[in-house]
């Protein structure tokens, strides 16, 4: 669908796409501002002496934006038959052991989504690190924007993981995953809250 026809989907009570979809295609713009940046900084005079980074960074920025692209789709591909499961009935005991034993599945397909989307989130924002050191000084704003959108991306992601982990019955699994999730928020966060104080300092 294009954006209007997706804004629309998502301001409604349509159960997909919702708020991991979304921090996924927030990433994707993230990535794609990063990209502009590279573009703007690749082929310059100033800066010949990172073109081959500048090249690198490019490449990989537009295999993680398509990634944020994929982790959208995946995640309401996730979330269907998760809605799905919570619908089963539970009226006799081989019921509700079916369904818990579905609930268990679906629920841990539909948290290693947003571990994907942090990942790549946590990777995304290393580059914008190297950017706004050696990327075009007239787009370095734009550095900081896209390290606020992955942020953002990544902050959610882990809430989106959360509210799945916390109906899993298997505790260990559970813990083990929201574990990762902090450590890539806290990495994450760290690495874009860098990139603004760096970037305003420059500013000002």
């Amino acid at each position: 669908m294009d954006f209007t026809q997706y804004l629309t989907e998502l301001s409604s009570k349509a159960p997909v796409p919702g708020g991991g979809g979304a921090c996924a295609l927030g990433g994707a713009l993230g990535a794609g501002l990063g990209m502009m940046v590279a573009n703007l900084t690749a082929g310059k005079k100033k800066y010949a002496q990172w073109e081959p980074e500048i090249q690198e960074y490019l490449a990989r920025m537009e295999i993680l934006r398509d990634r944020f692209l994929e982790l959208a789709e995946e995640d309401e591909k996730a979330f269907a038959p998760l809605a799905e499961a919570y619908r089963l009935p539970a009226g006799t005991e081989e019921e509700t052991a079916y369904k818990e034993k579905v609930m268990e599945e679906r629920l841990l397909a539909a948290s290693l989504v947003p571990l994907k989307l942090l990942e790549t989130g946590v990777e995304m924002l290393g580059i914008l690190k190297e950017l706004e050191k050696k990327g075009s000084v007239m787009a370095v704003s734009d550095v900081g924007a896209a390290a606020q959108l992955i942020r953002a991306a990544v902050a959610g992601g882990a809430m989106t993981l959360l509210i799945n982990t916390r109906s899993m019955k298997d505790r260990s699994r559970a813990e083990e995953l929201n574990r990762k999730a902090e450590q890539m928020v806290r990495e994450g966060t760290e690495s874009a809250d860098e990139i603004y104080r760096l970037v305003t300092a420059r500013l000002r």
